[in-house]
């Protein structure tokens, strides 16, 4: 890659499948890109369960709607922002200007660093909203899938960071 700009080599080479998928900011992305699916997914699909008073559906974490509103935007948005950069890293060798390749590695560096913080305040939103969960039936019953999606937004802090800080 000699005469490369901003991590990339020559505009208009040829790209290779396979020295795109072992590149530690594809493996970063695509991991990322799993957890993000491990959080969201299981608040959609357990998140929600039958209040003892009746058939409305409360949210596990507390009752808190908001608590799993958040959980499922910053894992949908995650969902989408991996899948929009994963294509931006395979079109990037396509770039010829310098000033688009800049802006690009800018956006997706302050991109990775603003959705680093929004997993630490949803970790921490969502571990606290489920520290303050009575016990009840509807939480054995959903308590996995909100243990998992509290795992998997600590995780995806350290992703994310690490996504950030390669670039």
């Amino acid at each position: 890659m000699e005469g490369g700009s901003f991590g990339a080599g020559r505009a208009g080479s040829a790209l290779d499948p396979v020295s795109f998928a072992k590149r530690p900011q594809t493996v970063l992305r695509v991991v990322s890109w799993v957890f993000s699916i491990a959080v969201f997914g299981p608040i959609v699909n357990e998140g929600y369960v039958n209040s003892e008073s009746g058939p409305e559906l409360r949210c596990v974490f507390n009752g808190n709607a908001g608590a799993c509103r958040f959980g499922v935007t910053l894992g949908l948005g995650a969902f989408l922002a991996c899948a929009a950069f994963l294509f931006l890293d395979l079109r990037f060798q396509q770039i010829s200007s310098v000033r688009d390749r800049r802006r690009a590695v800018l956006l997706d560096l302050g991109f990775s660093a603003l959705w680093s913080f929004l997993w630490f305040v949803g970790f921490c939103f969502l571990t606290n909203q489920w520290q303050r969960t009575a016990p009840g039936p509807g939480t054995k019953q959903a308590g996995d899938a909100a243990r998992a999606a509290i795992a998997f937004s600590f995780f995806s802090i350290l992703s994310w960071v690490s996504v950030a800080c390669g670039r």
